[in-house]
């Protein structure tokens, strides 16, 4: 029996939901980056390819699975921390880059395994700060700052090559102190052809905004999440267009006991905590695993990450080493995480 699950008998749920989410997957293997720069942005195109951003204008890439990474930075992009980054292939991704200092946001592009870099939108508008991207294929995105103008700043492509604002008629009003946070890029989270939800905090409210239609018209439902200036919602994750997780917590509290995961039956119209078993502190990022049995949830954070496979009621911790941001293979055959210092891992069926 290996050691960590064996940790699940002793310490976790005595439950044969939890075992199975054990015994689907191996140990964690950490990966060479190859840098020492943080990661919040993480995407695989396959269990192959994955693609990774990070501080300073540094991206990554592998093409074996992790097993080698390639490193190198975008031309004039040293100021920018690339939040997120979505993986078509192994020839073409996307990184959204911010500017933790200079109120900046740029989206590049690649089609050549990232030798060159297309800059595809460029915004310098004063308190503008890009917090995540999600794409429903390799041509048709959506990406969101913080408010403007009263109100999420929301752009999408439906090229894949040009990127333009929602009106912002079209987007509710945004509460007093109400942003998305950058942790981890899982802020935002697609389904289909057509679903979007974003997470925010920082006001009074924890919010999920949601559209069902490639988001040219939104909608928000409050939730249960703790909110405020250092607190609210990180990451969120569908499995389907109706269930769904939230993660998020304070970053300030990175092991303190608090809630980190809530929970919707209904696309995002209401939502409700989960008793979660999760480690205690701040959740960064969430993704359901495709192709698990019960499609197995994943969520990490400072303190740790885990598997769940019942939207987050309990969970089996992986690891205690935290990291930044998830993802997971298409196939569902493999999760990595990544985080500071160049921090990598992946966790293999």
């Amino acid at each position: 029996m290996s050691t960590r699950i064996r940790d699940c008998l002793e310490t976790g749920p005595l439950l044969l939901a939890a075992v199975a989410a054990c015994a689907e997957f191996g140990e964690p293997v950490m990966q060479d980056s190859g840098t020492t720069a943080e990661f919040r942005g993480l995407s695989a195109a396959s269990g192959d390819v994955v693609w990774a951003g990070g501080r300073g204008g540094v991206f990554a890439r592998t093409v074996d699975g992790g097993a080698t990474w390639a490193v190198d930075t975008v031309d004039g992009a040293s100021t920018l921390f690339f939040i997120d980054a979505h993986a078509v292939d192994a020839s073409t991704a996307y990184l959204l880059g911010t500017d933790f200092e200079g109120g900046e946001a740029r989206i590049y592009k690649t089609t050549d395994g990232g030798s060159t870099w297309t800059l595809q939108y460029r915004d310098t508008t004063p308190g503008v700060f890009f917090d995540g991207m999600a794409f429903w294929d390799a041509a048709h995105g959506v990406a969101f700052s913080d408010p403007l103008d009263g109100g999420l700043l929301i752009v999408t492509t439906n090229d894949g090559a040009r990127w333009s604002r929602v009106p912002q008629e079209n987007v509710p009003p945004a509460l007093p102190g109400e942003g998305g946070f950058a942790a981890s890029g899982t802020a935002v989270a697609v389904y289909g052809s057509d679903h979007v939800w974003i997470g925010t905090g920082g006001g009074t409210v924890a919010r999920v905004y949601r559209s069902s239609d490639r988001g040219r018209t939104w909608q928000v439902a409050e939730t249960p999440l703790p909110s405020g200036p250092t607190a609210g919602i990180f990451g969120i994750a569908f499995r389907d267009s109706l269930n769904g997780v939230a993660v998020g917590g304070d970053y300030t509290q990175r092991t303190e006991p608090g809630a980190n995961v809530i929970r919707t039956a209904d696309g995002g119209l209401s939502w409700t905590s989960a008793a979660s078993s999760l480690p205690a502190g701040c959740r960064y990022g969430a993704t359901y695993v495709p192709g698990t049995r019960a499609q197995v949830l994943a969520a990490t954070g400072p303190s740790g990450w885990g598997l769940s496979r019942d939207d987050g009621a309990t969970w089996t911790v992986v690891d205690t080493v935290g990291y930044n941001t998830i993802a997971a293979a298409p196939s569902g055959g493999a999760l990595w995480v990544a985080g500071v210092e160049g921090r990598i891992a992946r966790l293999s069926k």
